[in-house]
């Protein structure tokens, strides 16, 4: 029998990213969709990329009906909403992957330093953090699983290894990520629109994203010790994508070739990170519409200095192809299921 899905918030773009990623999988069947805004429209009329393909209607948020006919459910809903909800799913037997920023914090004052005052703090403590390369067997366990963000998917990748085997110093450690436009989402914002993004480049919230406390998180977890890093995001005229370049400083003098090596053995298990080659550079033109992490590195000749570079889709890897990966471990299903698709070219 396969999985029921129901997605709530269907309509913006990890929703319709969800749809087109699940309409692949074998073993699921997409049963309810809401939407705020859609209400009463069939989701073909909303997206007419899936004519043809999915016809359900778009329907209000009613927590019972929809747990009538849904297994798992996925929450594509704005940060402070998915609090809301989760917890109604949670309390009817459901597993949940959560797609906004409200179930990533172990504690409830990292959330609330960094947006609001969390309405559901004791289901923190259940709550895993759906990074498969960090916490697979934790995920594959979970009732609830808070789906990374897009910005902290690219940089731990690219991180992991060097933290835990203690190959970097972990002050000073520099994230720089530069992404498409739909990590702002579907909404209208003036700074998203075309005219605004168009033939430039800019930087935003410096010390300010919130993304920022998931990245040190994880490398604090994994380094037993407090890290702090410099993160700076910056917005650029494409669709989908994120190229994040990090910055580091060796604790010995080492080469490029070695780093490779730890990089290759740390992830030859793992289905979605791609090692490059010595002398080879990730593009995020390369992983467009996959569930990949593709990684680059280079080593200073000179001193200890290294730079690794990762790129993602951040709507498939950064969001709702990540999601469909927790989904997999949750359910039982291989972990590829449905995720194999090879990336768009050109």
């Amino acid at each position: 029998m396969k999985t029921k899905i129901a997605i709530i918030g269907a309509t913006g773009y990890t929703g319709v990213e969800l749809l087109r990623l699940l309409l692949a999988h074998p073993e699921v069947e997409i049963t309810a969709l809401t939407s705020q805004k859609y209400i009463g429209l069939p989701i073909e009329e909303v997206f007419p990329s899936l004519k043809g393909r999915l016809s359900l209607v778009c329907e209000e948020l009613n927590v019972e009906r929809i747990s009538q006919k849904a297994d798992v459910i996925f929450t594509a809903l704005p940060h402070k909403r998915a609090m809301e909800v989760v917890p109604l799913f949670y309390e009817r037997g459901k597993r949940i992957v959560d797609l906004s920023a409200d179930f990533r914090f172990r504690k409830a004052g990292i959330y609330e330093e960094w947006y609001q005052k969390h309405q559901a703090p004791e289901l923190l403590s259940i709550s895993v953090y759906g990074l498969p390369e960090l916490h697979r067997e934790e995920i594959r366990k979970a009732t609830i699983v808070g789906n990374p963000g897009c910005y902290p998917t690219g940089a731990l990748i690219g991180l992991i290894p060097l933290v835990k085997e203690g190959f970097i110093s972990l002050d000073g450690i520099v994230v720089d990520s530069k992404s498409g436009v739909s990590g702002a989402g579907r909404d209208v914002v003036l700074e998203s629109l075309f005219c605004e993004v168009n033939e430039g480049v800019k930087a935003y919230k410096i010390f300010s994203h919130r993304h920022t406390p998931e990245i040190e998180q994880e490398l604090s977890e994994l380094a037993q010790r407090e890290v702090k890093v410099t993160f700076v995001p910056h917005l650029i005229p494409m669709d989908r994508g994120i190229l994040t370049t990090l910055y580091v400083h060796l604790n010995k003098k080492l080469k490029t070739r070695d780093l490779l090596k730890l990089f290759e053995e740390s992830y030859q298990e793992e289905p979605f990170v791609r090692v490059y080659s010595e002398g080879r550079l990730p593009n995020t033109k390369d992983v467009r519409g996959s569930n990949f992490c593709d990684v680059g590195i280079v080593v200073s000749e000179t001193d200890e200095r290294a730079v690794i570079v990762t790129a993602i889709d951040n709507l498939v890897k950064g969001a709702s192809g990540e999601a469909i990966q927790n989904m997999n471990l949750m359910v039982g299903y291989p972990e590829t299921m449905g995720l194999d698709g090879i990336p768009l070219a050109p």
